[in-house]
């Protein structure tokens, strides 16, 4: 058995008063490590996406009734809540674990020395992203399921994305300026397809809060809109989307542009023909629950796809000052 450590008074008030600090003087992690915590908690924020999309097509959305509490007397879920209780309930517990992922990754953002302001700050962003739609969350289930209001939820769940992805590619680079990989001509082809992906999710949500998975057995009100015509904007949007994507594909090969973007476009464009199969699927098939679950993950790996291929337009090469000072060591030394 190795000798205890010698902790101090003072070392205890440190770590009471910024614990952040404390650690990051007693541990230094690797670049791979930090780009782990980064890729860990963009997993979870997809789970937590994909899991709340069960809770609604198992009709569980109201299976805990209230918020912060399950029930007004239990803070968990009962057993004579059933099937839908767990669901919902568990779905609830999910937040906690993304909490942890998020809170990980701003530690060992937070350790790597050189410290990176600039990837404790995403990590800081995804946080507050995740408190901002819990709130939401339970606002939700307060307001017993009104459509907007899970539009919202689901909207604020692809911002936290889009920072989690943010986070996860910078981790894979350096604090330089960025250097342009294309022409301006290419990259404002590509605000063109991020703009016309976040209007196919927006309207995503709307064909969500038209149709017939409520999220609950009950009489849950509705978007009051023709479902199928906001269906089929959905599906143009879906092609333009995939044109877009063609053209800056062969915009690419036509400017010979390095195989990053290249890669990263073909990728996407793939993933899209993929999740517009299921789409149409799922339309002719009176939208199974199995296929509408898939299709929400569909979404959150197209909107990634999306991401990527935006952040793949400019490098920003690791430099000797940019990795970490000392190897990892997962014991701190002063615990």
């Amino acid at each position: 058995m190795g000798p205890v450590p010698n902790v101090t008074r003072a070392d205890i008030a440190q770590a009471v008063r910024n614990p952040l600090a404390f650690i990051a003087e007693r541990w230094t992690p690797t670049q791979r490590t930090v780009q782990r915590a980064a890729l860990i908690s963009l997993v979870m924020t997809v789970l937590i996406v994909v899991t709340g999309g069960a809770v609604r097509l198992t009709g569980s959305g109201l299976g805990c009734p209230t918020w912060p509490k399950c029930t007004d007397d239990s803070l968990t879920a009962t057993h004579e809540m059933g099937f839908h209780g767990v669901i919902e309930f568990g779905n609830r517990l999910l937040t906690y674990v993304l909490c942890a992922a998020v809170g990980w990754a701003i530690i060992a953002a937070r350790s790597q020395k050189p410290m990176r302001r600039s990837l404790t700050r995403l990590g800081w962003v995804q946080f507050w992203l995740v408190m901002g739609n819990a709130v939401l969350g339970g606002i939700v289930v307060l307001v017993g399921l009104n459509p907007y209001t899970v539009a919202a939820h689901f909207l604020l769940s692809s911002a936290l994305i889009a920072v989690a992805v943010v986070m996860w590619q910078r981790t894979q680079e350096g604090d330089a300026e960025p250097r342009p990989l294309v022409g301006k001509a290419v990259a404002q082809l590509v605000w063109f397809l991020v703009a016309a992906s976040v209007l196919l999710i927006a309207v995503g949500t709307v064909v969500t809060g038209a149709g017939p998975h409520a999220g609950d057995s009950s009489d849950v009100p509705r978007m009051g809109v023709d479902w199928e015509a906001v269906a089929k904007l959905h599906a143009v949007l879906a092609w333009i989307v995939v044109t877009l994507t063609f053209a800056l594909w062969f915009v690419l090969k036509a400017v010979d542009a390095p195989p990053g973007p290249l890669t990263r476009t073909r990728q996407l464009f793939l993933i899209l023909l993929s999740q517009g199969a299921i789409g149409y699927v799922q339309y002719f098939t009176d939208l199974p629950e199995l296929l509408v679950g898939l299709h929400m993950l569909g979404s959150c790996v197209v909107w990634i796809a999306v991401m990527r291929v935006l952040l793949s337009l400019r490098e920003r090469p690791l430099t000797t000052a940019d990795l970490p000072a000392q190897a990892d060591d997962s014991r701190l030394s002063a615990v």
